[in-house]
């Protein structure tokens, strides 16, 4: 196990979580390592990249561990298609998702790029976004220039 992953040590995970009365078990340490090295990943992707590991986990045990670890924080989920959501780390920049409707690839952007959107929202409806769960849906450049069209 990469102890960097999701750029906390393993002493800082393991305090995370007793600070709220849970303890990093071998389970939640596989999760956290398939959430880092997808990088974003529906729970049966990361079930998929557990079992590369660890081929008694089954997905009851997935869901157990992300409603655990996105309870103390270490990561979170946007609902960047239908279906499942999609779980990330829980990094130091908000981000937004785009989502590659060719080919699946989802890559995180800066939420900086919607601040003049959110400067406007708030000045001039009250409305405050909440751009953690924002994703846009497209194609990615290299979907463009092979002409892959989209999964409408």
């Amino acid at each position: 196990m990469d102890p960097i992953a999701v750029g906390m040590s393993m002493a800082d995970w393991d305090r995370r979580l007793h600070a709220q009365g849970y303890r990093i078990t071998p389970q939640r340490q596989l999760v956290l390592q398939a959430v880092e090295t997808l990088r974003h990943g529906s729970p049966e992707e990361l079930l998929a990249e557990v079992q590369r590991h660890a081929a008694g986990v089954n997905l009851s045990t997935i869901y157990r561990a992300l409603e655990v670890l996105e309870k103390v924080g270490l990561v979170t989920h946007s609902h960047i298609g239908h279906g499942a959501p999609t779980y990330h780390s829980v990094d130091d920049e908000t981000h937004i998702h785009l989502a590659c409707d060719a080919c699946g690839n989802v890559e995180s952007i800066s939420a900086d790029v919607l601040e003049s959107l959110a400067r406007a929202l708030r000045a001039d409806k009250g409305f405050d976004i909440d751009v953690s769960h924002v994703s846009f849906h497209g194609r990615c450049r290299k979907c463009i220039e092979q002409g892959r069209a989209g999964k409408h």
